[in-house]
């Protein structure tokens, strides 16, 4: 080891030392920053010294923290999910957009409350201040003002960044997917709202992973309790932003932070504490409403009239069994104006692994709500585009199901392989590929060897490992009679096909098998 490598390590100890030391004493975030800046520093120079120790660079082969690599099987049950949630997008009349990975700085500044500090910001790349999309419902609203729409039912799923500290086993990362449902333009009140539930719900029990509950609530009642509670209006947001953590602490650490971290006193406190701990249906409306020091505010007043009607159509779309209006749901980002959601499932669910019963801890699976004046914030003219959307956590889903699968040992199709052409014995190559030509250009999902003369038995085996349920076995003395054999693979009954017009013959075969009659 080189003088100067050793001199390095040393001041990577002490530097590394020195940046615990500040984060235990929470100092600043700036002054961290830039300790941990130096100790980066540090730890690069360390990597340039063994690269010119071993003649190249060397490289550290990981992903990037909060990121991960998906094999085929996660990517198999990924997109059978995808599919399940854009099918009822679809079936709810939605089209969809996409729009860039990344956005000029000054769109996503300013529209995240307090999440502001977790956006990716880019280097200055000729004359433009980039950061990667942190959500996808402020890029649609900038879309929107954009294009001049003033009306749109869309989806859009696709990757958000997040400088988050990641939680990997409960699918928290810094790199993960969205999907979004939204409905823009002026309706009347609450029936776009209610769809969007109804989306949750449909999306939720297709899905089938367990019991779960739809919370409810509306903006411009929490504004209303706050304002009743004594919160200075400056406070609204900042005290929101305590009370959406009521879903993972205690009602005294929330507390505790309203009253430590945002100023509050604590009378003030166990008010908003008096109500943030209700939850029910439109029973829980109609005592609001008896409330005087609640119906003396003009948005409590607005907000509960509007609850009420939502509860009410949700009623009517058969969604009783699955929503609570909750008083504790907040959601901390700005741009809500009006009713939001979040959809929990109600027992975590469990998943047995080697005898051994193991909990699958996750946090909502579901989120959104009315955004009303974000659309304007982009518009020349201030010209607003009423907006209420949905966000399913899929990340959050994969988890789960992934978890499910490794602990019963399931192993998914990775292709949609339907044919294997394989060859009995030597010299038949060119056979499969002009078979296999037929089988493409007739679009039949097939595959065969890439040796020229691989082994029956090998080609057979790789079929049952693969799930592709039929083996198409070409021979010369059947070649010679204008026949093929056709293999049921998990059966391993056989019977010969014409060889004319394989394609067609093959395709009527395969509608056979699915429906059981081989």
């Amino acid at each position: 080891m080189s003088d100067n490598r050793e001199k390095i390590l040393e001041q990577i100890k002490v530097q590394g030392d020195l940046v615990r030391k500040l984060k235990a004493a929470k100092e600043p975030k700036e002054k961290i920053d830039v300790e941990v800046a130096k100790l980066l520093a540090l730890k690069a120079k360390v990597t340039e010294e063994d690269g010119e120790a071993s003649g190249g660079q060397k490289f550290m082969l990981k992903t990037p923290k909060g990121t991960r690599d998906y094999n085929p099987q996660q990517m198999a049950l990924r997109q059978g999910v995808l599919d399940k949630i854009v099918t009822v997008f679809k079936k709810h009349g939605a089209e969809s957009i996409d729009t860039p990975v990344f956005e000029r700085k000054e769109v996503l500044t300013g529209k995240y409350g307090e999440d502001s500090k977790l956006i990716y910001d880019l280097k200055d790349q000729g004359g433009e201040i980039l950061s990667l999309r942190y959500d996808l419902t402020v890029p649609l609203a900038r879309y929107l003002a954009m294009s001049k729409i003033a009306s749109i039912k869309r989806y859009h799923i696709a990757k958000v960044y997040r400088r988050d500290n990641p939680a990997m086993t409960r699918g928290r990362y810094r790199e993960f997917y969205q999907c979004d449902f939204d409905i823009a333009g002026t309706y009347d009140c609450m029936i776009p709202d209610a769809e969007c539930v109804k989306v949750v719900s449909e999306i939720l029990s297709g899905l089938d992973i367990g019991d779960y509950v739809i919370k409810l609530n509306h903006r411009m009642l929490l504004d209303g309790m706050f304002e009743a509670c004594g919160v200075p209006t400056d406070k609204f947001r900042s005290i929101c932003s305590a009370v959406d953590k009521l879903d993972k602490s205690p009602w005294e650490e929330v507390k505790r932070e309203m009253m430590e971290e945002k100023g509050l006193d604590e009378q003030t406190a166990d008010q908003i504490g008096e109500y943030v701990q209700l939850s029910g249906g439109l029973d829980l409306v109609e005592k609001l409403q008896k409330d005087a020091k609640l119906m003396a505010t003009k948005s409590a007043v607005t907000g509960l009239e509007q609850m009420k009607k939502l509860l009410k159509y949700c009623e009517v779309l058969g969604l009783c069994n699955e929503i609570r209006f909750d008083l504790s749901l907040a959601r901390g980002l700005d741009y809500y104006t009006g009713v939001i959601y979040e959809a929990v499932l109600t027992a975590m669910p469990e998943v047995t692994n080697g005898g051994d019963v193991e909990p699958v801890t996750l946090g909502s699976v579901a989120g959104g709500g009315r955004y009303d004046n974000l659309v304007g914030m982009f518009d020349p003219k201030g010209k607003q585009v009423p907006c209420v959307g949905v966000s399913i956590g899929v990340e959050r889903i994969f988890s789960l199901l992934e978890a499910k699968q490794a602990a019963e040992g399931i192993k998914m199709r990775t292709t949609d392989v339907e044919v294997y052409v394989a060859s009995a014995h030597k010299g038949l190559h060119e056979q499969r590929l002009k078979v296999i030509t037929e089988l493409w250009d007739g679009g039949i999902k097939a595959e065969h060897s890439y040796k020229e003369n691989p082994k029956l038995l090998g080609q057979l085996q790789h079929c049952e490992e693969h799930g592709i349920p039929f083996a198409l076995i070409l021979g010369s003395s059947e070649l010679e009679k204008g026949v093929v054999k056709l293999r049921e693979v998990s059966s391993r009954k056989e019977v010969e096909i014409s060889r004319v017009n394989i394609a067609e013959e093959l395709s009527l075969r395969l509608s056979q098998l699915r429906n059981g009659d081989f």
